[in-house]
């Protein structure tokens, strides 16, 4: 009824093994990156002049307007050069 098994006669287990996994930033698009920009830097500007005494309506437009300057300014210019064009630029 019983069945022994010998240490000698089982199996050595098999090494597991694991695929190399390579880790990268997730890409997000242009607009979103100017969109974060300027929501985060339009409200600290908000924030930073109601901090410091002027009216709340003020301020709020002083900081939509910055807000949106920042968002045009980043979505123009806040992209990295594309791998190629950096490549052949180096090449000349």
């Amino acid at each position: 009824m019983w069945i022994t098994v010998s240490a000698a006669s089982t199996p050595a287990p098999e090494r597991l093994t694991f695929a190399v996994v390579h880790l990268r930033m997730p890409a997000f698009s242009r607009g979103f990156s100017a969109f974060m920009w300027a929501l985060f830097l339009g409200a600290f500007i908000w924030l930073g002049m109601v901090a410091i005494g002027i009216t709340g309506a003020t301020s709020f437009i002083v900081g939509c307007v910055a807000g949106l300057g920042i968002f045009i300014y980043v979505r123009v210019y806040g992209a990295d050069e594309p791998a190629q064009s950096a490549r052949r630029e180096r090449a000349r």
